[in-house]
């Protein structure tokens, strides 16, 4: 298996959806920045050992200027007053200055992190079986890449670099009180378990309810995108009341997820701030007591009290923190159950390749099932010979698409083997195998880009546009692209606007032309274009077939009737194969089919 960054590798026990374990894979994952983080401690450490000194520099200029109001004839010595004060400015600039310092640092360590993690999920993707697809709507496995990705990078900016702030501050002005005052230290102590039996209680409720708003976000996030890709076809049938009362429902669910998530984590502050203003009041009364009976001064108690503010500000930051981090961990959980959701086999360590690639592929006693309990393909053997053209044929669910999945290794056999030139394809990468191949599906499937990068794009070598032209014109894609404004030029986005369905299907078509693949696979090729484009692609296919191993799944039998051998699959065995002219005399499964398609067609005319 490919190597994994640290972020994405599990240690001992731990699983995705331990909150515990994604919180220590989160700190795992900033291993590779330990320079970044060492620095950034650093300048936090000197930042609050400034700002700590602060209140103890005011407090001793309070004492001057209380000591020349006592003492008149002395008066009050502005001289060192101002000298104080502006140490006081000088240090809380210093101090301001590092903790931007550290801000910026601290978002750049975030920053590569969740890179590291986008990346790690890229590569994961490209390792999933195709079996993890089937399972997961588009929507949600959408929602984890991006929204909880996006959450997570949102969090650990939030939390990080005041975390490591406050929890030095909290520690520096500690000491700082036990050195003016141990006792009035002890009062302000008095407050910190109850805060923390608070902040656990509120964390502890609120955990499930982010992972449950997360989860519902997914949810919505699939339904949108379902409900956009299909527009066509919701309106067509009129079901938009029905899309509409499911958008509600998620939408209601995601609401109620997300309102006690917040609510819950909205309870956090106005707590720490009751406890804090508690606080103060216990220290005032008790350092009042203090300065009455002469055991502090009053620029003690001033500083004391200053520091009691820093004290309370960060606890309560901390405990704010600790539910946007809820938040961010509900997060990293689905993104850590992405990256260790099982992968397809490793491709062999010493790959196997034929000698000379010729297209011969035997397919030797498979067998196939989706579930245990469920065969599919069941002992299935069959050669074609390079060049030949084999048709696939047979009622839907018999297993049509399922063989040609079994030759690209989209799934693996249970049983038996298939070979390539001799070579068990088992033993091959999935990218030599897969490059030997070109694939043409029912579904038409352009991205965002120009009509000549579309067709470039199944290129194994560097094509010019003349390249491009030829396909074009060989698969008759040249005569309708030089109708529109931009001709090659023309733009496409994903969903192929501007161009017709049988139109997206000859660009397609144009792309495995130019690939010049050894194996050929037409999968419902020709479905979306007219008659006379059908006619007009079979004979740039009969051109494409030569010299080239070929199947061809087909519902429509007139375009097979040339094809060398036509295999008739029920059930996923294969219970007839022959050419076009013995399977009609034969008078078996293939001439029924056959005769219901005229039949059909004889009615529709």
């Amino acid at each position: 298996m490919s190597a994994k960054s640290p972020a994405a590798v599990r240690g001992p026990g731990e699983r995705a959806g331990d909150p515990r374990s994604s919180s220590l894979r989160l700190l795992a994952a900033l291993r590779p920045e330990r320079g970044l983080v060492t620095v950034s401690v650093i300048l936090a450490v000197v930042s609050v050992v400034l700002s700590v000194a602060g209140p103890k520099l005011l407090g001793d200029a309070t004492d001057l200027i209380f000591a020349g109001v006592i003492d008149r004839a002395r008066g009050i010595d502005f001289g060192d007053v101002g000298r104080l004060l502006l140490s006081v400015l000088v240090i809380y600039l210093v101090a301001a200055l590092l903790a931007y310092l550290q801000g910026r640092m601290t978002t750049t360590i975030v920053q590569r992190v969740v890179r590291r993690l986008r990346a790690d999920v890229q590569a994961k993707l490209a390792r999933l079986p195709l079996s993890y697809f089937d399972r997961q709507s588009r929507g949600e496995i959408l929602s984890r890449v991006t929204n909880d990705m996006d959450n997570l990078a949102q969090a650990l900016q939030q939390t990080l670099s005041q975390l490591v702030i406050s929890a030095l501050t909290i520690v520096g002005v500690l000491g700082m009180m036990f050195w003016i005052s141990p006792l009035l230290a002890l009062v302000a102590l008095v407050t910190i378990p109850l805060s923390g039996f608070v902040a656990g209680r509120i964390g502890r409720r609120a955990r499930p309810q982010f992972a449950a708003q997360w989860a519902s976000t997914g949810r919505l996030n699939g339904h949108v995108e379902e409900a956009f890709t299909g527009h066509t076809l919701v309106t067509a049938f009129g079901r938009q009341d029905e899309m509409a009362a499911d958008f509600d429902a998620h939408n209601d669910a995601l609401y109620r997820a997300a309102r006690r998530a917040q609510f819950l984590s909205s309870l956090t502050q106005p707590a720490m701030l009751f406890l804090s203003n508690l606080n103060y009041v216990l220290i005032a009364v008790v350092g009042a007591l203090r300065v009455a009976s002469g055991a502090l001064t009053l620029g003690e108690v001033q500083a004391f009290i200053q520091y009691s503010r820093q004290f309370s500000q960060p606890i309560a930051q901390v405990a704010s923190m600790a539910n946007v981090l809820q938040s961010g961990v509900a997060s990293a959980e689905r993104v850590f159950a992405l990256l260790d959701a099982d992968e397809q086999d490793p491709d062999p360590a010493a790959p196997a390749s034929p000698e000379k690639l010729r297209g011969r592929v035997e397919f030797d006693h498979v067998s196939f099932r989706y579930a245990p309990d469920k065969p599919l393909i069941g002992d299935l053997s069959l050669t074609v010979e390079p060049g030949q053209t084999v048709a696939i044929v047979g009622p839907t669910g018999a297993g049509k698409t399922t063989l040609v999945n079994l030759l690209l290794r989209f799934y693996e056999v249970t049983g038996g083997r298939i070979t390539l030139d001799g070579v068990d394809i088992a033993t091959m990468s999935r990218a030599d195998l897969r490059a030997a191949t070109g694939m043409v599906l029912q579904d038409a499937w352009l991205f965002g880009g120009t009509i000549a990068d579309n067709i470039a794009y199944g290129a194994r070598r560097d094509v010019t546009q003349a390249d491009i032209v030829a396909a074009a014109e060989a698969t008759h894609v040249d005569h309708f692209v030089r109708t529109l404004p931009d001709g090659y030029d023309t733009v496409l986005d994903d969903e192929g606007s501007g161009v017709s369905a049988g139109e997206r299907q000859l660009i397609t078509i144009a792309r495995a032309f130019l690939a010049e693949p050894a194996i050929l696979i037409l999968d419902e090729a020709t479905s979306s274009v007219d008659t006379r484009t059908e006619l007009l692609i079979q004979q740039a296919m009969n051109s494409l077939r030569q010299g080239r191993t070929s199947f061809v799944i087909a519902h429509r039998l007139s375009t097979i009737r040339d094809a060398d051998l036509i295999l008739v699959l029920e059930d996923g065995h294969i219970v007839e194969q022959g050419a076009h002219t013995e399977l009609l005399a034969a008078e078996g499964a293939y001439a029924r089919l056959y005769a219901a398609q005229f039949a059909q067609a004889t009615i529709e005319l």
